[in-house]
């Protein structure tokens, strides 16, 4: 892959051992640093050190001829020359690329190779997606498993799955309004917004005649109960559990 054709965003630093570049990822920000010239400001300090003392022993000279002569303390400056600064890009730009749509210099973790653009350009755009959440779903799942909470998990899961179930059955035994306001079985007036209830269906048990009011078994004789599709007042359509009918359009009742 070749070099971007341009530098990336960078600020220069200094910790103390001489002045170095980090470099910036123009989509998530990731910082790439350079390495300082220890090696040249360990000599100029020795050399500070040696020619600074001999001139101050100097009448008439002084710490300002000895600054001129051995040159600025590479630990307190904070730039970098034109070609220190190439030195400093030629040290990280391996790691950036740049994308021939939006023209941003992004690190490699945020360009696609494979197609030659940055992730957000890139035509592989929704498979690079859907790859990065299953690979967050497995790093997910391998936490919990070493930490022995992968079990947790399943359980939780199961039980909302049964807590789901109950409260859609619970609503199934309620009185309904167009709106989908619910209460108790046998309200005729919706106590939210005054329309007429519909009531829910309370189909006896075909083995032993108790009301099941919606259950899937009957809660007398355990028998299963087998309910005919619900079917279009209109056309016949079987409604599958849509609240319009997809043949007429009618509203189910």
């Amino acid at each position: 892959m070749a070099a971007p054709s341009q530098m990336a965003r960078y600020d220069v630093r200094n910790d103390g051992v001489g002045p170095y570049a980090i470099f910036y990822c123009d989509r998530c920000g990731r910082e790439y640093r350079s390495q300082p010239d220890v090696t040249s400001t360990v000599a100029k300090d020795i050399g500070r050190q040696a020619v600074s003392g001999f001139l101050r022993n100097i009448p008439l000279v002084g710490g300002a001829i000895a600054e001129n002569v051995v040159g600025q303390d590479p630990r307190y400056i904070y730039s970098l020359t034109p070609p220190q600064l190439q030195a400093a890009w030629n040290q990280v730009k391996d790691r950036f690329r740049e994308c021939p749509t939006c023209a941003q210099i992004v690190c490699v973790s945020d360009f696609d190779d494979q197609s030659g653009f940055c992730q957000d350009d890139s035509p592989r755009k929704n498979e690079i997606a859907e790859s990065q959440a299953e690979q967050a779903g497995k790093m997910v799942k391998g936490f919990a498993a070493a930490f022995g909470l992968d079990q947790a998990f399943k359980q939780a899961g199961d039980s909302l799955k049964v807590a789901s179930s109950a409260a859609q059955q619970a609503a199934n035994q309620m009185a309904r309004c167009p709106d989908g306001h619910l209460a108790k079985p046998g309200t005729k007036f919706c106590p939210e917004c005054g329309q007429t209830m519909a009531q829910p269906v309370s189909a006896a048990c075909p083995k032993c005649g108790t009301p099941t009011l919606g259950a899937k078994f009957c809660p007398n004789c355990g028998n299963k109960m087998e309910s005919a599709p619900a079917k279009c007042a209109a056309c016949g359509t079987e409604l599958g559990g849509a609240k319009f009918c997809p043949e007429c359009g009618s509203k189910a009742g």
